[in-house]
């Protein structure tokens, strides 16, 4: 008989310094005219998150939130009014996160953000890889665990991360619970055999199956549908996961 596959996840050298970020932004392009409206950093030294974090809500000045971004933030225009603008706020920011590697789950995106709002003040950086290390998550954690959901939520299931209320995202929520799933992703500790991992999803959807229900069916607006479009487009873009979900 042929021994199940392991995957074992090899220990990584840390950088001295690391810096797990995440923003919120008022929707999925920041070419089309988006903005960021959070900005969430916590540290990490050797493998000890510190109590050194940065976090800050920004003035999107005048680009409203989409109301893709407000249903996953819970943040609305009237609460970003007296917010900072991010040129308020740049110097401090770049001062918090220079020369560490950046933890980023889906870095494209929240680079593409951080970079424009840099270019649109004209700041002396315009590309936040000229300053820090990346390190995207989302692609390790695909490599890691091919074929699976990799959002940041189901690695924070599949890595045992709990504690934390999920309601509504944050940037320094977030930037807190991919700090936990980088340290565990990163530790050596997580160990499993294929064949395990493949008889526990058949149960999964065995169990499924037993508590099937008949479903009442409704026809959704054209407005219901739009919103519902934007949402899924949102959560696609942030977790960098195809979101398949109809109404």
């Amino acid at each position: 008989m042929r021994k199940p596959i392991t995957l074992q996840i090899k220990e990584r050298i840390l950088p001295a310094r690391i810096i797990s970020l995440d923003t919120e932004t008022t929707g999925l392009d920041f070419k089309s005219g988006d903005r960021v409206i959070e900005i969430g950093a916590v540290e990490i030294i050797g493998r000890s998150k510190t109590n050194n974090t940065f976090q800050t809500y920004l003035n999107p000045q005048g680009k409203e939130i989409s109301e893709g971004a407000k249903a996953i933030t819970n943040i609305s225009d009237e609460d970003l009014a007296a917010a900072p603008k991010f040129k308020d706020i740049a110097d401090n920011f770049i001062s918090f996160i220079k020369g560490a590697e950046l933890v980023i789950h889906n870095s494209e995106f929240d680079l593409g953000f951080l970079n424009n709002e840099l270019r649109l003040m004209d700041h002396t950086i315009k590309d936040i890889s000229e300053i820090c290390k990346v390190y995207d998550s989302l692609i390790v954690a695909r490599k890691t665990f091919p074929g699976q959901k990799n959002s940041l939520d189901a690695l924070s299931a599949r890595l045992g991360v709990k504690g934390y209320d999920r309601k509504h995202h944050g940037a320094l929520l977030d930037a807190q619970i991919l700090s936990d799933v980088y340290l565990n992703l990163t530790g050596g500790q997580v160990a499993f055999t294929l064949s395990q991992s493949t008889k526990k999803q058949n149960t999964i959807e065995e169990n499924e199956k037993k508590h099937e229900q008949k479903a009442h069916l409704f026809k959704a607006s054209q407005n219901d549908q739009k919103k519902h479009d934007e949402y899924l487009n949102f959560l696609k873009e942030k977790t960098g996961e195809e979101i398949k979900w109809e109404i």
